[in-house]
């Protein structure tokens, strides 16, 4: 059975407490920490983290993302040169647990404000099949263990919430541009609320709720909008699958309807095509959005997801 959840999981107010908790702020006056042309220096772990900062921060942030694009997130290692520049930027903005390098590197580095995002909102934990649907296949083998999911970006809910926790940051952190700060996060919920209700409506009557992905990226999306996300690895886009996994794929593919298999742009699709020829289904692109590049679907995080709403309307047969 689909269990929808509430469209804003946590209130502003209680984000804006565990945000605010989660921070280290300087005790210094904000001008102390600007750089020479009066703006904070601001690091991202990777892009979804660069978005945020880039569009609360506006003029007054300079945003140096340590990912570069088309680079696999999880596979960063921080060069020398990166720790030396996070020694001198005054926000850190990251996800802990998605990069292991990086959450050494920041708490070991003495930068001022550290913002995780996964203290903004509510992670939970995923295997490989997630949503409604995988409470009618505990007997399946679903290739690997569960873990925590930090993909919490893929939900324009959760990623709203911890929109409200950066921006809290950046206020406290210069409070001379505070007032910009909040106008521009307001703005960029809006965008978000905007982009839940577009993905609620066009995937609310589809010939089919299930969808297989390479790896799992999206459950946090799948249980928003009522899917089942059936990963071919795990939370891990460089596992391999069980031989039985794959059968297990094939044979609730035919039997589901799923039209399907999606890749993603920055890691190989080459066991997504060898599914989708076995069992006679179409391959296409769903983007985590881990970094944008010129093979995105998109200039920046709200085209692409519209991009990938696009996508699962077609895999899914919406009405």
């Amino acid at each position: 059975m689909n269990v929808r959840r509430s469209r804003r999981l946590i209130p502003v107010a209680a984000v804006t407490a565990l945000g605010l908790a989660a921070l280290t702020a300087c005790g210094s006056s904000a001008a102390d920490g600007k750089n020479s042309d009066g703006k904070l220096d601001v690091v991202a772990s990777f892009y979804p983290m660069q978005f945020l900062a880039e569009r609360i921060g506006g003029d007054h942030v300079d945003v140096t993302n340590l990912t570069k694009p088309g680079q696999e997130p999880h596979d960063l290692e921080v060069s020398a040169q990166q720790r030396a520049q996070l020694e001198e930027s005054d926000v850190a903005v990251y996800l802990k647990g998605l990069q292991p390098a990086v959450d050494e590197a920041i708490s070991q580095s003495g930068i001022s404000t550290k913002v995780d995002a996964a203290s903004l909102t509510e992670l939970e934990e995923h295997g490989s099949e997630v949503g409604g649907h995988a409470e009618e296949h505990e007997g399946h083998d679903h290739g690997g263990e569960e873990g925590t999911d930090p993909h919490i970006w893929l939900d324009p809910v959760k990623y709203a919430e911890v929109a409200e926790g950066v921006g809290k940051a950046l206020e406290k952190a210069d409070p001379d541009h505070a007032a910009d700060y909040k106008k521009n996060t307001a703005a960029l919920v809006k965008e978000l609320d905007q982009l839940d209700t577009k993905f609620e409506d066009g995937l609310k009557n589809t010939d089919s709720k299930v969808f297989i992905t390479t790896h799992a990226a999206f459950g946090y999306l799948a249980e928003r909008y009522g899917l089942t996300e059936e990963a071919i690895s795990g939370l891990d886009p460089e596992s391999e699958p069980s031989a039985s996994r794959v059968k297990d794929l094939q044979e609730m593919a035919k039997a589901d309807g799923v039209t399907t298999v999606f890749y993603e742009t920055l890691v190989s699709d080459k066991t997504a095509k060898t599914l989708a020829t076995d069992a006679k289904l179409t391959t296409d692109v769903l983007d985590p959005i881990e970094g944008i590049t010129e093979k995105s679907k998109g200039d920046d995080y709200i085209q692409v997801m519209e991009s990938n709403l696009a996508a699962l309307q077609k895999a899914l047969g919406a009405k």
